[in-house]
């Protein structure tokens, strides 16, 4: 038995995919000899999670984020490599291991449609043998931090896409699983709900302790609840650490937004300073992360200024950048200072 929730080893899945060209003299020559193309999901990946942890595992469409979340969660069987969930076999698909997990997809639901959502969840209670004190007080504690009272009643056919967003997190939790897994949990919805999704997820984790691996094409859930991030791109695994760690690797710099007095335009950026704006009232500028404070006290004691601002660059940028080179962006970045290179792989 290992301490980590979440222990994979030389994770491999390969699909032999039938491929054919176009045209009635093709199809019938698939017929005699059908050709394979071998398509590589996941390549060797290996990582370990601890309990409570909430991981974002991000990267671009089709680098093999859901496949990895399905083996964890058994729904597909490696083509080799190891993984233990809870200290059990996924595939095995043990009545103990599906009690310790759930897997919430934003874009497919597990309620039935024509009836109302209460009525679900009285049949996942039979089929998770939760006593009818058990599911009450599972069911109340999940409607009250969702506040979502009333839509018990209502057919899920008559509900918003956040409403049924609402009550398929309440049909993924309520037998209170120990590993969650959410793909997408916030597509589609407007950004109140995305926010309030985001706080309940928070919540949920840190009231049980539960761990989760979240996916998401939005960075914003990822910035808000994952302190760790595992970045996936052409089924290997590039980077496994620190969100604000890798900003910092690859955008060793920080943006300053100046508001100044009208009509001042003279401005000599100091060695090193780009300027990325320059108006009669506003001045941006891009500097090394290490020389930005000293830039700052230079603006403040030389400049009229009103306003000032510094930032980093936004986080999707970043996330883009790794999108379009690849590893080699990471291996030719630099460590942010005083940081380990662990987080390269």
């Amino acid at each position: 038995m290992t301490n980590s929730q979440i222990q994979v080893n030389h994770l491999v899945k390969t699909y032999q995919v039938p491929v054919r060209e176009g045209g009635l003299r093709a199809a019938l020559r698939s017929f005699a000899r059908r050709q394979y193309d071998t398509v590589e999901a996941v390549r060797d990946v290996s990582f370990s999670i601890e309990p409570g942890e909430i991981v974002g595992f991000i990267g671009p469409n089709g680098a093999g984020k859901t496949t990895t979340l399905k083996m964890l969660a058994g729904l597909l069987h490696p083509t080799s490599g190891e993984v233990r969930v809870a200290d059990h076999v996924p595939w095995e698909r043990r009545p103990e291991f599906l009690r310790t997990i759930s897997m919430v997809l934003g874009n497919k639901s597990q309620l039935i449609w024509d009836i109302p959502a209460l009525d679900t969840y009285r049949v996942l209670g039979e089929i998770y043998h939760l006593t009818s004190t058990a599911y009450q007080q599972q069911l109340d504690e999940l409607v009250e931090l969702l506040d979502m009272r009333e839509l018990l009643t209502k057919p899920v056919r008559n509900l918003s896409l956040g409403e049924r967003m609402k009550c398929e997190l309440v049909a993924g939790l309520l037998h209170r699983p120990q590993v969650i897994f959410l793909d997408e949990p916030t597509l589609g919805l407007d950004i109140s709900m995305q926010g309030r999704l985001r706080r309940f997820v928070l919540d949920y984790n840190q009231r049980h302790g539960a761990t989760v691996i979240l996916t998401s094409h939005y960075m914003a859930d990822v910035v808000a609840l994952c302190p760790r991030v595992m970045l996936i791109h052409h089924g290997r695994l590039l980077y496994d650490g620190g969100l604000a760690d890798l900003a910092a690797r690859l955008a060793p710099f920080k943006l300053i937004r100046v508001g100044l007095s009208n009509g001042h335009t003279d401005f000599s950026p100091p060695s090193g300073v780009e300027i990325l704006q320059h108006e009669d009232d506003h001045l941006e500028l891009r500097v090394a992360r290490a020389a930005a404070p000293a830039i700052m006290a230079q603006l403040l004691n030389t400049l009229p200024v009103i306003d000032l601002v510094v930032e980093d660059p936004p986080i999707e940028a970043v996330i883009d950048q790794i999108y379009q080179e690849g590893a080699a962006v990471l291996k030719t970045a630099e460590p942010p200072t005083g940081a380990s290179e662990e987080g390269a792989l």
